[in-house]
Parts: structure tokens; sequence; C-alpha cells
């Protein structure tokens, strides 16, 4: 295989085993890994592959490992970074549902979560501090940042987030000019979610593939969008799970490393065993790479285009300002007794002051948290 490829799925292959915490802590490994370690991108390309994330549906840390690899190396690069990553944590939610279905019950591992968050939470504040600079450029991408975070906390949906702080630094920085005509990235996919199919379907492979095509064709948010969707197409729709199966389902998604949506590996087992987890696993992982690749080439036209520039520059920013209020619940979740506070301090000036390897800081916590609840 060649040389650069490899490099890719090494990388990739890592982060998906190590990358606990969702998609802000995913994006903080990224940017240790990509942009300080090996200079692959700039901290400004990885910028705008994120804002471009953010505006189409599916997983936003899996559709940037998408768009990274095919900066790198094209369409084989493209395939290579998004299963790398993904393939870990499949693994990991495959045997679990195994064990599951044999024993109907989660296996425990709240130590792990307990030593692992607080590090994952330092890691993403220093990320957030790198790539603010960068995002904030100016007056109106700083207002619109914070105004992205004051909108998370008011609960408006992300997606109008991102549209109108985008849409608000664009019209700021070019109001002067007459006709304005920019190239707008719009989630008219979204326009598609109300669509439901009121069909029965029988729990075959087929099927199975067919309704995660439509939930990762559809899917903006995160993990309780993915439990509303589910919720209503395989345990109202479709009565293939029950409502516990289906909690059960999202907490082993939380459980373990990398996308969440590797949530369709475990229900897809339930449903139809090993076949199952194979068709759910691809059906809702792959419109992201179908979206990446089509989208990618038109990153730096979008950049190019005064209209489109600064319409991106206030998605970028507006992106770190829900990623900041992510932050902040999960700090509310995480740091939750003295130790947890410590770790967290702890972290946050080794990550700072010194180029620790965010795996080694992750394995850390994990060892910590199992000595301090064992």
């Amino acid at each position: 295989m060649n040389p650069q490829l490899i490099d890719i799925a090494k990388v990739f292959l890592k982060l998906g085993t190590i990358a606990f915490g969702g998609p802000a802590a995913h994006i903080a490994m990224m940017d240790e890994e990509i942009v300080n370690k090996r200079q692959w991108i700039s901290r400004e390309k990885l910028l705008d592959l994120l804002g471009v994330t953010n505006l189409i549906p599916g997983p936003n840390s899996t559709e940037l490992a998408i768009h990274i690899g095919y900066e790198k190396a094209g369409w084989k690069g493209l395939v290579i970074a998004g299963c790398s990553f993904i393939i870990p944590a499949v693994a990991i939610v495959w045997i679990l549902a195994i064990i599951y279905v044999r024993y109907q019950n989660v296996p425990s591992a709240e130590w792990l979560l307990y030593g692992i968050k607080p590090v994952v939470i330092a890691i993403i504040i220093q990320a957030l501090w790198k790539l603010g600079k960068k995002a904030a450029k100016d007056t109106p991408t700083t207002i619109g940042g914070v105004l992205a975070t004051l909108g998370f906390f008011f609960g408006f949906d992300e997606v109008i987030i991102l549209l109108t702080v985008g849409l608000g630094v664009m019209i700021y920085k070019n109001f002067p000019k007459k006709n304005i005509q920019g190239l707008f990235l719009l989630p008219f996919s979204g326009l598609f979610a109300q669509t439901n199919v009121n069909l029965i379907f029988s729990p075959n492979e087929i099927n199975i593939f067919l309704v995660f095509l439509k939930i990762g064709s559809i899917l903006y948010g995160g993990g309780y969008v993915l439990l509303a969707f589910l919720q209503r197409d395989l345990v109202e729709n479709y009565q293939w799970l029950t409502s516990q199966q289906l909690l059960d389902a999202i907490a082993i998604g939380q459980l373990t490393p990398g996308p969440i949506f590797t949530t369709a590996t475990f229900v897809g087992y339930l449903v139809a065993g090993n076949l199952g987890a194979i068709c759910a696993t691809v059906g809702i992982f792959l419109p992201s790479f179908s979206f990446v690749l089509l989208i990618n080439p038109w990153v730096d036209k979008i950049r190019n285009s005064k209209f489109a520039s600064g319409f991106l520059d206030g998605v970028n920013t507006a992106s770190l300002g829900l990623m900041a209020g992510v932050t902040y619940t999960l700090i509310r979740t995480s740091v939750i007794d003295v130790f947890t506070c410590i770790l967290t301090i702890v972290t946050a000036v080794i990550v700072f002051r010194y180029q620790v390897n965010s795996a080694w800081l992750v394995l850390g916590g994990a060892l910590l948290g199992f000595i301090v609840t064992n």
C-alpha cells in the first residue's frame, strides 16, 4: 500500500481507538494529531472543513476525518481515513452487542469514563483555545461565536444557529455591496426529515440498510437526535426494538470511543445478527462518505468567494460557539467531585504547557479512574 495511505490508516485507527467524549473531543484530537504534530493541513483549513461538515447531515467528527483523508490522498485517502476512524468503535460495539444478546445486560465500565471524561475536557478546552484564535478573526466573527453559544443555551436548533450566524457575518462584511450573490451550502436534505415511511418493514438485511441509510442522509445533531429518530422508526413504527433495548444501545454508543453513530451496529446486531450489524453500519455511514466526496472540491471555491467566505467565517465561529456550549455541558456531567476537578486542572496544565500525546493522557485517565473506583 502507498506509504501515505498507511500513515492515514495509522493515525485514524489510533484516533478511533482513543477518541472518547463525543465530537468535540474528536475534533480536539484531530487538531492535535493532524495540525500540530503532522502539519497535514493548516488550522484555517481544518476550520473550513469543520464549518462545511456542520452544514451537512451525519456525524460531524467522522465527516471531518473523511475530509482530511480526501485532502491528504484523494478518494483513496477519503475511504481509508473514514473506515479507519469508524472500525475500532464498530468492532467494540459489535462485541458488546454479542455479550448483550447473550446476557441481556450492558457491561458496567463506569470507572473507565470516570477517569477519561475529565482528561477529555482538558483536551477540548485546549482545542477551543487554539481554534478560537483562528476563527474569531475580527469583531463580527467574535460576536457571532458568542451569540452561537448563547443560542445553544437557549435551546435553538443547531442548524438555525449556524445559518443565522453565517448569513449575519456575510451580510455585515459585504453590506455596502449590492446584488449580493454568494455560494451558500444549505442543508436542503433536512427538508426531508419530516418524511416518514409508513410501511411496516420486516427486519431483514435490506430493510435495515434502507432505514439506516435514510437516517444517515437526513440526521443533524448528536446522540439525542439519533435517539429520537430510532425511537420513532424502530420502536414505534416498525417495532423492531423495545424502548429499553434502544436506551441500552445509545448507552453503548456513548460508552465506547469513536462516533456515537456506531449505535447502529449494536441495533443491527440485535435485530438481525451479524448481517444486520453490517447493513446498519454501512447504511448510516455511507451518506457521510458520499456528501464529503461531492462537497470537498468546493471548499476552496467557497473560501475564495468574497460572500461565501464571509458566510464560512460565520459558520466556523458558530461551530466553535456550539462546541463551547457542549463543553460546558460535559463539564457539568464529568467534573463531579474533587478527584475529577483536580484531574481536569492537572491535565489542562499538561496539555497547555507540554506536547503530550493525547493517547497517553486518555490511557492515564482510564488507569486513575480504575484505581480510584476499585
